[in-house]
């Protein structure tokens, strides 16, 4: 919004505020704005999609009058990690997050675009060999994809940074090895394409393959690119547990080097025998930030983590994709060289089965084939001893006969390490789910309670119950931190002027309730949610409206329109 506008809506507001009519008017509540000071009472004027006034408004009327009393008024939860790219795609409503309180989703982890001709067509396998989840695949770019999303109608916000995972398979498919000059070349055009069409920047899951075939030099010039575009480094860094120093110290590194922002993915120390190890990590973040280094983290609020079995076998295996994965695990020699190397820890990938601690510690989520779902919900090693064999064989197995990754919780966190983590103050949220609807096909399948609760557990358990930080940060970290460290227009605070996206939510009953037994339950406590002014979530109900919007990084072109 342009300074003469703002002025004159302010302006505007001063001289007749009294007299009136709001197009959402909400009344009584205690407003918390986002800055981290304590809620005052305040009513808040809407008119269009702008947040027009607050202060009094005893004397003015509303279309649409919101009685907030004894409720929290916030600016819209921003997931700063969220895996919706799909779940927006077949449902927009979003209502698992939506349902928290979420008026944006952050995506971008496996960026959406640029996706090759290839790339397309493995998206058309995956979904022929699992209709349930099919869409119309009708985008190209990241920018075409966040265009095909809003056309199709979705009820929250939408951002993405842009995968350097992505531009790899682009132009190297699933090989391990280094990109020629020409690759890396053709790959940073990429980038800037991405950053053009609104990114927030770079982004990498270090732990998987084809992503941990790359350097910290090739990522540092990737990064290069976002960075001449004021766009940030956000990732799952290359380890969380046994070698999580040199993982930090590489982000960091790339970071300076690149010349922009970091930020690591859902912070943990994975591993019981990792778990002392959150103090050294903090002291080399505290210690960047304080040499001109900006590095921020976000998380999720649970003690489990969920990715798939991929993360149990060496990524040498899995080079050129899911079909020569299998072809490889069933070949007796390689199989038995991939068993060895599974039993034992590694400094060159992470072994989340061994971060576990034991097969009853990882969590089958869901499958593809039919025969196979009779063991979603089970553990590892339930389904080891059906199979009479090792968990690593049964690993090996499930893989071949699935044909996918099988999504997998593990649980390897402390509860301990999460309070710890919630309290530092450059640490803010994200699920690391999609936002699903509790309904349909979603229902077949096994989700991580993540999903429905994540931001509701923040609130209800670690503010209101533990009192880990009170509720004006926890309000801070979930809006204007996300907001500033991705350099987002105004969002992130209740302002006039900026867009109204607003939650409302009673902070002495919310709460999550999903459980990994029953993860598709919806969290209860936000009674309305308006997007870019248009409410969505009314008496706590969704209203199937879907005014989202996309919401575009600093390198956007369209800002010099």
């Amino acid at each position: 919004m342009s300074m003469k506008k703002l002025t004159f809506l302010m302006l505007l507001t001063l001289l007749g505020c009294k007299q009136q009519t709001f197009d959402v008017l909400i009344k009584g509540g205690t407003v918390y704005d986002g800055s981290g000071k304590p809620g005052i009472k305040a009513d808040i004027g809407i008119n269009a999609d702008t947040v027009a006034f607050i202060g009094d408004l005893s004397g003015a009327n509303g279309k649409n009058v919101i009685d907030a009393s004894g409720q929290a008024v916030a600016p819209g939860f921003i997931n700063m990690m969220s895996h919706a790219e799909v779940s927006l795609l077949l449902d927009g409503d979003s209502q698992s997050d939506i349902r928290q309180g979420i008026t944006l989703e952050v995506l971008g982890e496996g960026s959406m675009g640029p996706l090759s001709p290839a790339m397309k067509k493995e998206y058309e396998d995956m979904m022929k060999r699992n209709p349930d989840f099919k869409f119309d695949l009708d985008w190209t770019t990241l920018g075409e994809y966040l265009e095909s999303l809003q056309r199709r109608g979705i009820s929250p916000n939408v951002a993405s940074f842009v995968g350097t995972t992505v531009t790899r398979v682009h132009e190297l498919g699933y090989q391990n090895r280094k990109p020629t000059s020409e690759e890396l070349e053709r790959m940073k055009a990429l980038i800037k394409t991405a950053m053009e069409e609104g990114a927030m920047g770079t982004t990498c899951a270090l732990i998987y393959a084809p992503d941990n075939y790359a350097s910290t030099e090739e990522l540092i010039e990737l990064s290069k690119v976002a960075a001449a575009y004021g766009g940030i480094y956000i990732a799952h860094i290359r380890s969380e547990g046994n070698n999580i120093y040199s993982a930090v110290d590489e982000t960091i590194r790339i970071a300076r080097e690149a010349g922009l922002p970091a930020e690591i993915y859902h912070l943990k120390m994975a591993g019981k025998d990792n778990w002392n190890k959150l103090d050294t990590v903090v002291a080399k973040i505290e210690r960047a930030n304080k040499e001109g280094v900006r590095i921020t983290a976000d998380m999720y609020t649970y003690t489990a983590g969920a990715t798939g079995l991929d993360a149990t076998m060496p990524p040498w295996v899995q080079e050129g994709g899911i079909k020569e994965w299998i072809k490889r695990l069933k070949n007796p020699a390689i199989r038995k060289r991939v068993l060895a190397e599974m039993k034992v820890q590694s400094t060159q990938w992470e072994n989340l089965l061994l971060a576990a601690g034991s097969p009853d510690r990882v969590l089958l989520l869901g499958f593809n084939n039919d025969s196979l779902k009779q063991f979603t919900g089970k553990t590892l090693a339930d389904v080891a001893k059906v199979y009479g064999k090792s968990a690593e064989e049964t690993a090996m197995d499930l893989v071949i006969t699935d044909s996918t990754r099988v999504e997998t919780a593990y649980f390897m966190m402390s509860e301990e390490n999460i309070r710890r983590q919630i309290a530092l103050p450059y640490v803010s949220f994200g699920s690391d789910a999609g936002s699903p609807t509790a309904a349909g096909n979603f229902l077949k399948y096994k989700e991580h309670p993540r999903a429905y609760g994540n931001f509701a557990r923040l609130l209800g358990k670690y503010v209101r119950e533990e009192k880990v930080i009170p509720l004006e940060e926890a309000v801070r970290r979930l809006t204007s931190l996300p907001a500033a460290n991705l350099k987002i227009r105004n969002r992130g605070q209740l302002t006039p002027g900026f867009y109204a996206d607003v939650v409302v939510f009673d902070p002495a009953t919310i709460s999550d309730h999903a459980t990994f037994e029953n993860a598709h339950q919806y969290a209860t406590g936000v009674n309305h949610v308006i997007v870019n002014g248009v409410p969505v979530i009314v008496n706590g109900e969704h209203t199937h409206t879907r005014p989202g919007k996309i919401v575009r990084g600093p390198g956007w072109t369209g800002w010099k329109k």
